[in-house]
């Protein structure tokens, strides 16, 4: 497992579960479990690790190892679920929320997908799970184009085999002979390439004097202890609305959804009656992809994150987009990204032992002091199938970590925007009036437009 793939792992504990997934909707009448069932096996053997479990080396002598898992049982994975009549989005948010709730099981492979049928006019659900530690949004969606895209393999009646499961004293010496040739070829390559070491150096500074100013103490109330539960809610706009806000007010599409993101938390503090003074801002952590063309495909994590300020004292919206605009310009040219991906690279000289305790007191720290975290992840531009049902809709989650209450994610699919905004359920049970905030402003933004 690498560096960073292990953070996800070691942040985790009690009140926050680290695993990733969404809420997919389809077109009915639902199919058979059986058939759902046979889809999912004819696919597992292009994902292996979906047959894979997590092992921690003796003494943590060495990131945890993925290893087959013995005892894998698929019917342990898929599970079959239904909503009481109506059948609403609602309910289906609030059952969504409770699944989210609960973590993965660590002695088996982390994930789980749920059928859920009885939703009103004629449809079902795939709610998802999978642990962040396997895979970043990017591979993840790469993931679900494979797992739903196209047809099941014939198996012909093979049947899979597990590898031997090594002993703590195998993944000992493996761990051992790992991380020795690590740090020998970072070595070699600083001697190599001094220039591009000192230059990596320069544009880490860079970027975090042109983060500095997001990083102050947080008096908000998005942030603070969290809770065990979580509650789930989703909005959705049209790609087309907002590509035409960017045409008639410039910018990038990203600044425009951070524009709409911007006004569902203005929404929310009025509601929560906070002041919200010109200057009132809420600061984000957004990742970014940083995998090259070439690893496309590849199920690990390789993301960097830069760090944001939503003018939420801003109440026009044209101008609020002008100034996000401007900001967003400025983080570009800071190499904030790029930076952040070679700190993560240089992380992997830490003891494992030392790196897990890093990570869980980071987890805890204010010293970041981020109000929230915003992800967006772009999606198929045409529309998916699963046995012969159409996708509708597909509706991203993300975890809440460390003292942060809210997180939102964004998922692009066939002409459409789909939010997903994940809360803790004692200290943010109001996140459906962000929601609401983030559909109201589409119209404000498309008026200024005209």
């Amino acid at each position: 497992m690498s560096v960073q793939d292990a953070m996800f792992l070691h942040v985790e504990n009690d009140v926050t579960p680290m695993h990733i997934g969404g809420v997919s909707i389809f077109e009915g009448p639902p199919p058979p479990f059986d058939e759902l069932r046979a889809m999912v096996e004819g696919k597992l053997h292009l994902t292996p690790r979906y047959r894979q479990k997590v092992r921690f080396v003796p003494l943590g002598m060495g990131e945890p190892v993925w290893v087959d898992d013995p005892h894998f049982n698929i019917d342990y994975h898929l599970r079959h679920s239904a909503v009481p009549t109506p059948g609403t989005e609602e309910q289906l948010r609030a059952t969504a929320a409770r699944v989210f709730s609960q973590h993965l099981d660590r002695s088996k492979p982390l994930w789980e997908i749920w059928m859920v049928q009885g939703l009103e006019d004629d449809r079902w659900a795939l709610l998802s799970k999978v642990h962040h530690c396997m895979v970043d949004g990017v591979a993840a969606t790469d993931m679900m184009s494979l797992m739903f895209g196209g047809e099941a393999e014939r198996t012909n009646g093979d049947r899979w085999h597990a590898d031997p499961e090594p002993s703590g004293l195998e993944l000992i010496a493996y761990s051992a002979r790992h991380r020795v040739r690590d740090p020998a070829a970072q070595v070699r390559f600083a001697l190599r390439a001094p220039g591009e070491v000192l230059h990596a150096a320069a544009d880490i500074g860079k970027a975090l004097l042109g983060a500095a100013p997001t990083l102050r103490p947080s008096t908000s109330s998005l942030t603070g202890p969290i809770g065990p539960h979580r509650v789930w809610s989703w909005a959705n706009v049209s790609l087309a609305d907002v590509k035409q806000a960017r045409a008639g007010l410039g910018g990038t599409v990203n600044d425009v959804v951070l524009t709409l993101i911007t006004n569902g938390y203005r929404a929310l503090l009025e509601h929560r009656g906070e002041p919200i003074p010109g200057d009132r801002v809420v600061r984000t952590m957004v990742p970014v992809s940083v995998r090259a063309p070439g690893e496309r495909g590849e199920y690990n994590n390789r993301v960097s994150a830069v760090f944001a300020r939503l003018p939420v004292g801003i109440e026009d919206p044209a101008e609020r987009l002008g100034a996000i605009r401007v900001q967003m310009d400025g983080i570009k040219s800071s190499g904030q990204a790029v930076a952040g991906d070679a700190l993560a690279q240089l992380s992997g000289f830490a003891p494992p032992m030392l790196l897990a305790l890093g990570s869980r007191v980071a987890t805890r720290s204010a010293r970041l002091n981020m109000d929230t975290a915003t992800t967006n992840v772009p999606g198929p531009q045409v529309a998916l199938h699963t046995l012969d049902r159409r996708l509708l809709a597909s509706y991203p989650f993300v975890p809440i970590v460390g003292t942060i209450r809210i997180v939102v994610a964004i998922f692009s699919y066939d002409g459409e925007l789909y939010f997903g905004v994940t809360g803790d359920r004692d200290h943010a049970p109001d996140v459906d009036v962000l929601t609401d905030g983030i559909e109201a402003d589409v119209g404000r933004l498309l008026a200024a437009v005209g």
